[in-house]
């Protein structure tokens, strides 16, 4: 289309589980959006912490290149929940 303008993804807000869940399926699916995201050069926004699908997530997509930045209730600093990403 003429004149029309194409935005690009650059940053995405992702939440899910802070447990790996009873399928396998999901941490593979949590391991591949990282993927998809250090791929595609998408920043990633999410939950923090470093446990269970989010930690997948976040790890997959800083080890692929990408920003992560964790945003975490002070709740959980105090319990020592903070991700390594």
């Amino acid at each position: 289309m003429e004149g029309s303008s194409v935005r690009t993804l650059e940053k995405i807000c992702v939440f899910c589980g802070a447990n790996y869940g009873k399928d396998e399926s999901y941490v593979k699916a949590a391991h591949r959006l990282g993927e998809i995201l250090g791929k595609r050069g998408i920043n990633l926004i999410y939950r923090g912490g470093s446990l269970g699908l989010m930690g997948c997530v976040s790890t997959t997509a800083a080890v692929h290149g990408r920003q992560v930045l964790g945003i975490i209730p002070s709740a959980f600093t105090e319990k020592n929940l903070i991700g390594k990403t």
